[in-house]
């Protein structure tokens, strides 16, 4: 280590530890402030969607509120979830975009009463009939998400294929019981045509308590997933990586794996913004 050297080079040494400084609050999603990584390889990468949330609703040209199974609202009746997802609990105010879960019987088209509702966006279908919005296969993903603090909610940022047959599937960050430790993964079939997937985990942070930017590369030869610009989770195995065009999705759902309290009524996941790159 050189210690010393001119006022000069000590002024400039002390300029680019304050932008650091400046940088890593940034990237920590400090007060107010949430972080743009962009892509995280060098090349010739073009932003392909890009919402901020501006306006005062959600742009029906980038989403839709449902999955593409959508009749009068919809649910993923193979988790178990307690919520009926539906277009008034997705709203857009002050560039950020809200998903509420409210404790309220409603009775979904599939003839069930869910205990609650909720909302999610995606870029897929309005319903089984069309095209869906955007697909991707490959690029550079990223949301900055504040998750709800309230226990029993099970928010997630991820990719399902627009086949709407999965796997595979790539989970950016999901919440599973927990606001400290985020969760990540990739579903496969095996060439028996069993599923399988693999975990990545990352914590302990406040989740809830501020927002943080998360982040995954696909290309075909590696999954890389990011938190605040850090590399959490890789994987290379090529029996693993999705090469199919796939839908993004936020969503808060609730009840995986457990209930939320008889205290809890009421959570919402914010989210500044949505970005993705492709070469």
């Amino acid at each position: 280590m050189i210690r010393g050297g001119t006022p000069r080079s000590r002024r400039r040494s002390a300029a680019l530890a304050l932008a650091a400084a400046l940088l890593a609050l940034t990237a920590c999603g400090g007060p107010g402030v949430t972080a743009v990584s962009g892509p995280a390889t060098p090349g010739a990468w073009r932003l392909v969607l890009d919402d901020g949330f501006d306006g005062q609703r959600l742009d029906p040209a980038l989403w839709t509120t449902c999955y593409d199974w959508n009749k009068g609202g919809c649910t993923i009746s193979s988790n178990h979830e307690s919520q009926w997802y539906l277009p008034s609990q997705v709203s857009v105010r002050d560039g950020r975009l809200a998903l509420t879960a409210e404790r309220r019987d409603t009775r979904g088209s599939d003839g069930k009463t869910y205990p609650w509702r909720s909302g999610m966006i995606s870029t897929g279908r309005d319903q089984w009939y069309g095209e869906p919005r955007r697909t991707f296969t490959y690029g550079y993903f990223e949301a900055s998400i504040r998750i709800p603090a309230e226990a029993g909610m099970f928010p997630a940022f991820w990719m399902m294929p627009a086949s709407r047959f999965t796997p595979p599937e790539i989970d950016i960050m999901e919440f599973l019981d927990s606001t400290t430790q985020v969760s990540m993964y990739v579903h496969w079939r095996e060439p028996d045509g069993e599923r399988a997937r693999q975990r990545g985990t990352y914590g302990p942070s406040d989740f809830a308590g501020r927002f943080h930017v998360f982040g995954l590369l696909w290309e075909p030869d590696a999954l890389v997933w990011y938190v605040d610009g850090v590399e959490t989770f890789r994987v290379t195995d090529p029996g693993r990586i999705p090469d199919v065009p796939m839908e993004v999705i936020v969503n808060l759902a609730v009840g995986v794996p457990k209930e939320p309290p008889d205290s809890v009524d009421r959570a919402r996941m914010d989210v500044d913004w949505v970005r993705a790159w492709q070469k």
